[in-house]
């Protein structure tokens, strides 16, 4: 009964309430014409009722989003094919794609009446205003009676998802940042015979193929020097992201999250166009370590797309995880917020001597809005972090609101030779 209720429109609620009063009125005047017409206003509500259930509402969706993957503010268009599996002739149907407030208003449809295994397709458009997994669905369906009495309601589930990157930034090279092709260690010599890219020269080892002894590096080093073949190694280039909930504050494409995931995505895509070898280290409770790490730009991409803030003691697995990946060397690219001392001179400790170190330091506190509350992490304050950083020898900044990500870039990564990155 309470279904039944439910599915009565504003009219076959008026139909239902006026066909009881004049039932009632007819038998307490001795009407029966007035008794009867109100049975029959009863009966209509209750008889479109029961024509709707005849129909099986049990409908198959299938989207595709052309294209997977977007960048915020690019629009993608949606395919959704409707099919009915059911064994009768589906009704008109009225459809409400339910979608994440980021990719705009709900689009609806009018579906026609399906055939029994027969298909229809419809398409619509969205455009992003936020980077993650925006979910696709479920599709809302209603039916009403050709009288208007009664509306049945129903949503076919999904688990659809258009996945919307973060914005990437074209970043200065900064002050000789180089190519990104080197050793992990001492930095090969190299020559000219067959391409810069193809040998290089280094020490002899116990070995090695004596044909191979360069004889004009010898002679001017004084030692034994051999020609290595191999294409010299990338240069590594570590980047962690601190996505503590302590450490962020904003709302929307303003917040300090945002921020950062813009320069991490940013700096990935820079330093491997510049022929790093990257490695971004971000925090992730689901796996044993408590890190994931992505070596390849669609993958960083699709992490930083679905990334959010992570509990407090996050950051000591991501610094552990750094701490391994830095032990040979190279670059390090730190976007964090406020450090209390132990993870700061963590985090000081991953620059190799002589090599570069660059961190951004969130100021949580300058992206809160009036009113809001400020986000606090015990013994963590970034102007200590800033300063503690800048004595270790990293080029550090101290990132505000209206800082925009490749000026941030060019201040920090400007101010020192990256050269240096092994």
């Amino acid at each position: 009964m309470r279904r039944f209720r439910e599915s009565l429109t504003t009219r076959g609620a008026a139909f239902l309430a006026s066909g009881g009063v004049l039932v009632v009125a007819g038998i307490l005047l001795g009407q029966h014409d007035l008794s009867r017409i109100g049975t029959v206003l009863c009966a209509l509500p209750l008889l479109a009722g029961l024509l709707g259930r005849r129909h099986d509402l049990s409908l198959d969706v299938e989207r595709e989003a052309r294209p997977s993957r977007v960048v915020i503010d690019e629009p993608a268009v949606i395919g959704m094919t409707i099919r009915n599996p059911g064994p009768s002739r589906s009704p008109v149907l009225l459809a409400e794609e339910h979608l994440d407030y980021a990719l705009g208003d709900r689009p609806r449809f009018v579906v026609p009446g399906l055939a029994s295994q027969t298909s229809t397709h419809l398409e619509y458009a969205v455009r992003a205003h936020a980077r993650g997994a925006h979910r696709l669905g479920p599709l809302g369906i209603r039916v009403q009676d050709p009288f208007g009495l009664t509306l049945r309601h129903t949503s076919i589930s999904s688990d659809d998802e258009l996945l919307v990157l973060p914005r990437v930034e074209q970043l200065a090279a900064g002050r000789s940042l180089g190519r990104g092709l080197g050793a992990e260690g001492s930095v090969p010599h190299r020559v000219a015979l067959h391409g810069e890219d193809d040998q290089s020269i280094r020490e002899y080892r116990d070995g090695d193929d004596l044909r191979r002894i360069h004889w004009p590096a010898t002679a001017r080093t004084g030692e034994l020097m051999v020609r290595q073949e191999d294409r010299p190694a990338k240069r590594r280039a570590v980047i962690l992201l601190d996505t503590r909930a302590g450490s962020h504050a904003g709302t929307g494409p303003g917040s300090s999250l945002e921020w950062a995931v813009t320069m991490a995505a940013s700096a990935t895509k820079h330093l491997l166009d510049f022929g790093f070898a990257v490695h971004l280290l971000t925090t992730d409770p689901d796996r044993e370590s408590g890190v994931r790490e992505d070596t390849e730009l669609d993958a960083a991409l699709e992490t930083l797309a679905r990334i959010g803030t992570s509990p407090e003691t996050g950051i000591d697995s991501l610094l552990h995880a750094a701490s391994a990946a830095t032990a040979q060397g190279g670059l390090v690219v730190a976007v964090v917020g406020g450090l209390d001392d132990a993870s700061a001179r963590a985090l000081s400790s991953l620059r190799q001597p002589g090599g570069p170190g660059l961190t951004f330091v969130i100021d949580a506190a300058s992206f809160v809005r009036e009113g809001a509350a400020v986000p606090r992490v015990a013994g963590a304050d970034p102007r200590s972090t800033t300063a503690s950083l800048a004595a270790s020898g990293w080029s550090v900044l101290t990132v505000r609101p209206e800082m925009g990500v490749a000026d941030a870039w060019t201040s920090v990564a400007g101010a020192r030779s990256l050269v240096g990155a092994r």
